[in-house]
């Protein structure tokens, strides 16, 4: 298997498991944690008395995809032994169903297994895990990024309370802290630091706007020689679409996201690695859940949520001693997430320049100008952003430039020429009646009073404008928390909400 140095995270986990401690490990994919929990268990099941005909080991992982790269690990480190093991996971239809049911009912040393699918056969009712001796759940904070939470849970209410469990997450939030809280016991805490992209990996950002993206990968797919790619995508969406476009444009392409047939996913991936294919467009369940060399190009059509999943990307290249090329295409509305992953890396990432055919490139402004807020095109940013920027309007179509939908902050009002403000009129208190004859300034058409507001009183005998033929009101008018709810101040507009909600 090409193991001669243990890494970090195995001198580090592997002596404390052997010994049968409780793990709580923060480590990424790549850095050996595979190895690291599946060389002592296996080690323990050798050495120590198991039942063969009972579930001994449980490793839970996100998705399908790391479910097979496990199992194919475990196959080969596993050998030479008599140790069993199955990789249970969804999407594969009955007749794989009922051969993991098979393997499930009659015992297997170790099962790998995907949350939804293992839920499936214990509801059924024949899988025994009363004997389990060890717990391991691999990549712990994706499956709750997932939603794996409860799943989990109902899990580990099947397993005997005295066991071995072993927890790996690239990151520790309050969640995963909380899950430990519930099933480790007095742990060992194992943590390693956030890893660097390979040096072998040539990085390059192109500042693009939005539409540039798709021309851009034609272009650069089409300019220069790459055997073997993989296009990274945040939504399914996305790969969908981009998809389309490059199969139109006659590339040698396939694409994988969850929802996605198992076996076309399967079929994919074998095509792509015996490079039959020489592209492959994908969400980030493959940029953690395979292991294949010689990629040399790979695209990230969007930004990553953060600098662990952007390792996690570009580290599909330059694997073993291979280089590799990583190319990251940031729109306007990225930038500051861009500039928060080179943050966390240390260093900035070069550009690269867009061909001048494809147009200009939206301007990166330097980071610790105008406040570092966010920019989009026409859309708004924090302090130093673009005047009047703001995005949407009201109702009416009006946009006061805020960048806040069209509305401004409670208890502001329009801003004067010479920028102060107004002094607020008193809750309750309408506008002074107009002088005789003196008429309001009309609205442009199609636009009516904003949303709440009531009219201003009438002298009595004055009619409103237009010609009505209403008579003068008799007598004193009402008090404000009398009137209509349509009339002013925050006392009509509450009225009207719950008038409104009473209709519904």
């Amino acid at each position: 298997m090409g193991y001669e140095t243990a890494t970090p995270v195995q001198e580090q986990v592997i002596p404390p498991i052997i010994d049968g401690r409780d793990i709580i490990a923060s480590a990424q994919t790549g850095t050996g944690k595979t190895a690291a929990f599946l060389l002592p268990v296996l080690h323990n099941l050798l050495t120590l008395p198991r039942d063969e005909h009972s579930i001994n080991a449980l490793v839970v992982v996100p998705t399908r995809e790391l479910a097979i790269q496990i199992a194919q690990t475990l196959e080969g480190i596993s050998y030479f032994t008599n140790l069993s093991s199955i990789a249970v996971y969804g999407g594969t239809g009955g007749e794989s169903f009922a051969m993991e049911k098979k393997a499930l009912s009659k015992g297997v040393d170790i099962v790998i297994c995907t949350p939804g699918r293992m839920i499936a056969h214990l509801n059924m009712g024949y899988v025994n895990l009363k004997k389990l001796k060890y717990l391991v759940l691999d990549e712990a904070d994706r499956m709750l990024d997932m939603g794996f939470f409860d799943d989990i849970i109902k899990i580990i209410s099947f397993l005997p309370k005295e066991r071995q469990n072993l927890m790996f997450s690239a990151t520790m939030p309050p969640k995963i802290k909380q899950l430990a809280l519930k099933i480790l016991v007095d742990p060992v805490n194992v943590s390693i630091a956030l890893g660097k992209a390979p040096e072998k990996i040539a990085q390059e950002v192109f500042i693009v706007h939005e539409q540039q993206k798709i021309p851009l990968i034609k272009q650069v797919l089409s300019h220069k020689q790459f055997d073997s790619t993989i296009i990274f995508c945040s939504s399914k969406h996305n790969v969908k679409e981009l998809y389309a476009e490059l199969k139109r444009a006659n590339f040698s392409i396939e694409l994988i996201h969850s929802d996605l047939e198992q076996e076309k996913r399967e079929q994919a991936l074998l095509d792509f690695k015996n490079k039959k294919l020489k592209m492959l467009v994908a969400t980030d369940i493959l940029s953690r859940g395979i292991d294949i060399e010689d990629i040399d190009l790979v695209i990230n059509y969007d930004v990553p949520k953060d600098a662990e999943d952007y390792i996690h990307r570009i580290g599909r290249t330059a694997r073993a001693a291979s280089e590799g090329t990583a190319y990251t295409f940031v729109s306007g509305k990225e930038m500051g997430r861009f500039a928060r992953i080179e943050r966390t890396l240390g260093r900035p990432v070069p550009r690269g320049v867009i061909p001048e055919d494809l147009g200009p490139a939206p301007v990166e402004r330097p980071r610790g100008e105008g406040g570092g807020g966010r920019r989009q095109d026409g859309g708004r940013r924090s302090d130093g952003g673009r005047k009047g920027g703001g995005k949407g309007g009201n109702r009416n179509g009006r946009s006061n430039g805020n960048g806040n939908g069209g509305r401004r902050p409670e208890g502001e009002g329009r801003p004067r020429q010479d920028g102060q403000r107004r002094e607020g009129r008193p809750e309750g208190e309408g506008r002074p009646p107009r002088q005789d004859g003196q008429q309001r300034e009309g609205r442009p058409e199609g636009e009516g009073r904003p949303e709440g507001e009531g009219r201003p009183p009438r002298q009595d005998g004055q009619q409103r404008e237009g010609g009505g033929h209403r008579k003068p009101r008799n007598g004193k008018r009402k008090p404000p928390q009398e009137r209509n709810a349509s009339g002013n101040g925050e006392a009509g507009r509450a009225a009207s909400e719950e008038q409104q909600a009473g209709n519904h």
